[in-house]
């Protein structure tokens, strides 16, 4: 389930972040944090959908899935997904931070390889090598790409009612500090294997 999620709301992202006209400078249609079409919509209601349900799988098998830091990234996501889905609110920002998302399907690969008994496989190192990049690009430096365009739009960003304000701000730098935890890991995990690589 998370990697079709993460599939579709990885391209819908990618679509409306970098190709659609909806959140351009260009279009005058308002202030970009107030923007958002049916699409949009719909895409941010898929996106809830799915983080409520692993919300909840995360609850009743605590802490197999996983322990309380994935209990705070998808509590956050749930909230700020919401919360640009009803108010139409910051929906820019929050697909740039849905690109993340595109980490999900190496991630789960490297689960079902390790489950296999295939640690020791070229499969394994090449998954690690492609997390490894994925999420130095998606959860790293676009990051460091919205926070600039946050300041770039900072007089539109404003505007916004105090609860999106927060949102905007509070979010992606837990997130961002969570990312950079994990990415801390992910190069000790990369090194670990290649040290061991004959």
């Amino acid at each position: 389930m998370s990697s079709v999620h993460a599939i579709f709301i990885t391209a819908m992202s990618l679509y409306f972040v970098f190709w659609s006209d909806l959140y351009s400078d260009k279009y005058t249609a308002g202030p970009i944090t107030f923007r958002s079409s049916p699409l949009s919509t719909f895409a941010l209601g898929v996106s809830v959908g799915y983080f409520l349900s692993d919300l909840g799988m995360i609850f009743w098998l605590y802490p197999a899935l996983g322990g309380l830091e994935y209990v705070v990234h998808h509590a956050l996501s749930a909230i700020a997904v919401s919360y640009a889905m009803f108010t139409g609110e910051g929906q820019l920002y929050t697909f740039m931070v849905l690109i993340s998302e595109l980490t999900t399907p190496e991630i789960n690969l490297r689960w079902y390889l390790d489950t296999a008994g295939l640690k020791k496989s070229n499969a394994y190192l090449i998954n690690g090598v492609v997390i490894f990049f994925a999420w130095m690009v998606a959860r790293i430096l676009l990051f460091v790409y919205m926070f600039y365009h946050v300041y770039m739009h900072y007089i539109q960003v404003i505007q916004m009612h105090q609860i999106g304000i927060l949102l905007v701000f509070m979010v992606p730098s837990v997130l961002a500090a969570m990312n950079l935890m994990w990415f801390g890991k992910i190069i000790k995990g990369m090194m670990k294997t290649l040290a061991k690589r004959p």
